[in-house]
């Protein structure tokens, strides 16, 4: 959106042209103020060169784009949610069926999209599929946009093709683990993504290869960790930030994420017992099975992968 605007309003100009749009929105945290004002000016050249507005250099189709500031919500994440947000409602998510495709945005069939899937689609259609096939693995083509952070010398953005291995992220653009101190693991995906250890470093980053390894690519963050960091303080604020985020809409997830923020809290003052552990892991199951939408659903990923990697490391840290 800063960088290539230009890239991303084409990708919505050709998507509204392809399934019979008139108008596109950009739905856009308020506080994103940078990328606000860089995507403002770039719809005002498009207007200005008639690439936007009516009857497009003299064609028949007609097409505007506008930018929708948001409160910063992560529950609008879900697509049901960024509409009612949009429709100037609280941004709760909505029963699905129907899906956006059939009522979405003012109860008309809407495409959702993310900003990475419409940037790709002008070079897709200049130079073919085949081209973009040729990088990445077999069932994830293409490239994917990767936020290096935590403990690495370099974080920041990167767009590489899929495939690239975790241990070739963090040394080739990451600049390797900060200050040389060695890697323990790495949240990947985000809040609701996957704690993974160093026995994943070799693991392509790829949807199937990872989920082989019982772990998520999610939006493509990774935080590095290493052994000087407390992962039970790590675990506190994902509790934390879900805690903060759950819209409330339905118990499971407004009585659940308060719940397993207390008991993360527990675990990080060392007053935890193995009990209050599986109290945790059992929770963030039932979770699953009853929350309403995926932020209550999810919780499951960040706890149980942090069992499946991490869980000597839990229990020799609270009691019996």
């Amino acid at each position: 959106m800063e960088g290539v605007p230009m890239r991303l309003l084409e990708g919505i100009i050709i998507a509204g042209y392809a399934v019979g749009a008139k108008k596109g929105y950009i739905y856009i945290r308020g506080e994103y103020a940078k990328s606000i004002e860089i995507l403002e000016k770039a719809i005002a050249i498009l207007k200005k060169e008639k690439f936007l507005g009516e009857k497009i250099n003299g064609s028949n189709f007609s097409f505007d784009i506008e930018i929708r500031k948001g409160a910063g919500a992560y529950v609008c994440g879900d697509e049901t949610a960024l509409i009612e947000s949009m429709e100037g409602k609280r941004g709760n998510p909505r029963n699905k069926p129907p899906f956006p495709g059939v009522k979405g945005y003012n109860q008309n069939p809407s495409v959702v999209n993310n900003v990475e899937t419409l940037a790709n689609v002008p070079a897709i259609m200049f130079k073919g599929a085949d081209w973009f096939k040729k990088m990445g693995t077999e069932k994830s083509s293409g490239t994917k946009i990767f936020l290096l952070s935590g403990n690495v010398a370099n974080p920041g953005p990167v767009e590489v093709p899929f495939g690239i291995t975790l241990k070739e992220l963090i040394n080739t653009y990451g600049g390797g683990v900060k200050g040389g101190k060695a890697f323990k693991g790495a949240l990947l995906g985000g809040a609701a993504g996957s704690f993974v250890s160093k026995d994943v470093l070799d693991t392509a980053m790829d949807y199937d290869s990872l989920a082989a390894k019982g772990a998520t690519l999610g939006s493509g963050a990774i935080l590095v960790f290493t052994e000087e960091d407390d992962l039970l303080k790590l675990i506190k604020s994902v509790m934390k930030f879900f805690s903060h985020e759950s819209c409330g809409k339905c118990s499971p997830c407004r009585i659940g994420t308060k719940h397993l923020e207390k008991l993360a809290e527990k675990m990080y003052e060392g007053k935890a017992t193995k009990a209050d552990w599986e109290k945790m892991k059992k929770l963030a199951k039932d979770m699953k099975l009853t929350s309403f939408c995926p932020l209550g659903q999810s919780l499951i990923i960040p706890i149980g992968s942090l069992e499946k990697f991490f869980d000597s490391d839990v229990t020799k840290k609270i009691g019996k």
